[in-house]
């Protein structure tokens, strides 16, 4: 069966994560790159990643990569891709990209000139001389790095963080990706209970309860590559099936959640309906200083607004100083909170059992992990 090389962009930080997950999935030749992770499979791969990757922005066909420090060398390094085993001769075939310490730095000429080279290609291949382009969309994405042209196709559509259940949120939402990470290296998946002090529009105790019970995020969505003839039908189909036998109806799994803003309670208790694991989930309006980590275990997880974003820095530094004093050591439970303050652990009064670079967005972050 046919290898194919695949590319799947990811929030800098969790690369390693999303490498474990595509080799739990199966997949070969796992490389973690900064910001993405390259790997092969087959069909049913393309598939598989987009419907059960917790942790990917999208899922990518590597076309190819070559030299690229002129536009003839642009051209003809395009034109030379086997585009037509995609793209079919009705289809849509837009192109955007980027490019970073190269001599080639004009993005509109970049695109021009891909986009007539896969059209040459393309035409010759099927002996048009018009390509209407009515048909599915396959969007071309490029990089130019450093003299050197990467080409891909988004198999995707809307990014993988788009689960559909977050059609609302409360300010400064957490993404979804990023949110599911967090759940991942605080071993959820093991845990019974997960709770949420600030819970906002309940991203982190959604993903949690996602991952807890097995339930591929990407279960209900739709992905572009479900409209292209290159991907049978049939292959959607069984990969559906394929992750509903990994969920696990019976796992004990409850998540916990309260914010001081009783529309955020609210906008938790629609977003977990919406996501299929509303009894799962509740959530009640509650101050952040009347938190106590009660019964025998537990993981909490907290995104607290940032200074830079929602309160001004003194506010947000108090609200850091209340979670030291409620977040107390205790046996069976462990403590997340995500920040960019560089005085964290100081503001919190203990230093982390183990941190982790991340960023939310732009935003460069630490995650502050305390297991004892």
């Amino acid at each position: 069966m046919e290898k194919i090389q695949f590319c799947a962009p990811c929030l800098f930080g969790i690369e390693g994560v999303l490498a474990d997950e595509m080799r739990r999935m199966g997949a070969e030749d796992v490389i973690a790159e900064n910001g993405r992770v390259k790997f092969s499979g087959d069909m049913a791969m393309l598939a598989r990643a987009n419907i059960g990757s917790r942790y990917a922005e999208r899922i990518q066909i590597l076309v190819g990569s070559f030299p690229a420090r002129t536009f003839d060398e642009l051209f003809e390094g395009v034109k030379a891709l086997p585009w037509e085993r995609w793209i079919d001769k009705s289809a849509a075939f837009p192109v955007k990209g980027w490019a970073l310490n190269s001599a080639l730095h004009s993005i509109p000429d970049c695109q021009s000139i891909i986009k007539k080279a896969v059209a040459d290609r393309l035409s010759a291949r099927y002996g048009l001389n018009w390509l209407e382009e009515t048909g599915s969309v396959h969007q071309i994405q490029f990089t130019i790095l450093q003299d050197t042209a990467t080409l891909l196709l988004d198999t995707s559509g809307a990014g993988l963080h788009k689960r559909g259940y977050r059609r609302e949120s409360g300010g400064a939402p957490i993404k979804e990706t990023l949110a599911a990470a967090i759940a991942d290296l605080m071993r959820v998946r093991k845990a019974d209970r997960v709770l949420d002090p600030c819970c906002g529009s309940g991203t982190m105790l959604i993903e949690s309860a996602l991952a807890a019970k097995g339930i591929a995020p990407g279960r209900f969505r739709r992905f572009s590559a479900m409209d292209w003839e290159a991907v049978p039908a049939d292959i959607w189909r069984s990969e559906r099936e394929r992750a509903r036998s990994f969920e696990r109806p019976d796992r004990s799994f409850t998540a916990v959640g309260s914010d001081i803003d009783p529309q955020a309670v609210k906008l938790t208790l629609d977003n977990a309906m919406k996501a299929g694991i509303g009894p799962l989930v509740s959530a009640t309006p509650g101050d952040l200083k009347d938190f106590r980590p009660e019964g025998e275990s537990g993981v909490v997880l907290c995104n607290p607004p940032y200074g830079e974003r929602l309160l001004d820095v003194k506010a947000a530094e108090e609200l850091y100083r209340q979670m030291g004093r409620v977040f107390v050591p205790k046996k069976g439970f462990s403590y997340a909170i995500i920040s960019p303050h560089e005085d964290f652990e100081t503001l919190f009064g203990r230093r982390a059992d183990k941190r982790r670079k991340l960023y939310n967005g732009m935003l460069k972050c630490q995650l502050y992990m305390y297991f004892k």
